[in-house]
């Protein structure tokens, strides 16, 4: 009798101790009931944006929407902690069209609809617009090997200018913990070390057009896909199809298989990031501006530009690898056929930074 009232007790929640536990927490893998853990979870993310800062009353806040889970947790959870809290901002959708036919196109209808279930306006920019090309158009000229690369600039970017269209004063992307711990464990393995205190800051780009937050700095996949699954929201579950070899793939495996063994390490992994300090002999690149579309860069030539100009002229890989900007010989192959201004094709963006 004993016994059999010691295992039902051990089925109520941990944290109420009154309700049937639903669910064991990945990050402490305390077992607890669904509302208990709807409540620590927005209450986490909450925590965070008043420790950080993140935000001040009126401002006007661009959300990164992609349709997939990460994106419509944060819409979600951040339109309801606005309201209970009084945050007093004003959100907004935002999306990035890449021109992924049988991906993006499908996601983007997703994100329409949490326009509307959320009553939050979206802008959509695309690739094609900003660009001249899409990613369906890149990949059948560069193949499969880089093309994240250009993706990931040519998204960037594409966000700061969206988030210019729309007015914005920050754009608050659904990064998690998972990402972030990829990314630290990435630059080390690229010996990129001076980039470990920037990709940790929960806030970036404050010297940029934009600032950018991660209030989900501390907050673990496997959880955002437990309170979307218990919520039942709408979100795009599909992987990029152009995106099965990337390298950030192998990290990401490699993290989980750390999370299965100790789930605390992908916070430990973040703390390690934090506490890297840049010697002070390290020479860190300068910030300016790109001479061709007036966007952040440290070269002359912003990365997208450099790679905007590959494409154009038939050389994809122009700005592929290390090496960053233009060499003089292809920049004065581009002055003589071009000039500065007058390219074949599109600019790099339609807005002037």
């Amino acid at each position: 009798m004993a016994e059999n009232h010691k295992k039902a007790a051990g089925r109520l929640c941990y944290l109420c101790n009154q309700r049937r536990a639903a669910l064991k927490r990945p990050k402490t893998l305390e077992q607890i009931c669904r509302e208990c853990f709807y409540e620590v979870f927005e209450e986490e993310i909450h925590q965070v944006i008043v420790k950080n800062q993140l935000f001040k009353p009126g401002e006007r806040i661009a959300i990164g929407a992609s349709g997939g889970k990460d994106s419509t947790v944060l819409a979600y959870v951040l339109s309801e902690l606005n309201r209970r809290h009084n945050y007093g901002l004003d959100l907004f959708l935002l999306s990035v069209d890449e021109g992924i036919t049988g991906y993006r196109d499908d996601s983007l209808e997703t994100v329409k609809r949490n326009e509307i279930q959320y009553g939050l306006p979206l802008k959509i920019v695309s690739y094609k617009d900003l660009y001249g090309w899409t990613m369906d158009e890149i990949v059948k000229m560069i193949g499969l090997k880089n093309n994240c690369t250009f993706c990931g600039v040519f998204r960037r970017q594409a966000l700061d200018r969206g988030a210019a269209l729309l007015k914005v004063d920050k754009l608050v992307t659904g990064h998690n913990a998972d990402d972030i711990a990829e990314t630290v464990l990435l630059n080390i393995l690229r010996g990129d070390i001076a980039r470990l205190s920037r990709c940790t800051s929960i806030t970036t780009g404050e010297d940029g057009p934009i600032p950018r937050c991660k209030p989900f700095k501390y907050t673990y996949e496997k959880e955002i896909v437990m309170y979307a699954y218990f919520k039942r929201l709408d979100y795009f579950s599909t992987e990029c199809i152009y995106s099965p070899n990337a390298y950030r793939g192998f990290a990401r495996e490699f993290i989980k298989d750390l999370e299965r063994m100790r789930p605390r390490a992908i916070l430990d992994i973040i703390k390690s990031g934090e506490d890297f300090r840049i010697s002070t002999s390290t020479k860190m690149p300068e910030q300016g501006t790109c001479e061709r579309c007036g966007y952040i860069s440290s070269q002359k030539w912003c990365k997208a530009c450099v790679l905007l100009e590959g494409l154009n002229k038939g050389l994809p890989k122009l700005g592929i690898g290390r090496s960053r900007g233009l060499d003089n010989n292809h920049r004065k192959d581009v002055k003589q056929s071009n000039g500065t201004n007058n390219i074949e094709g599109k600019q790099c963006g339609s807005l002037d930074f």
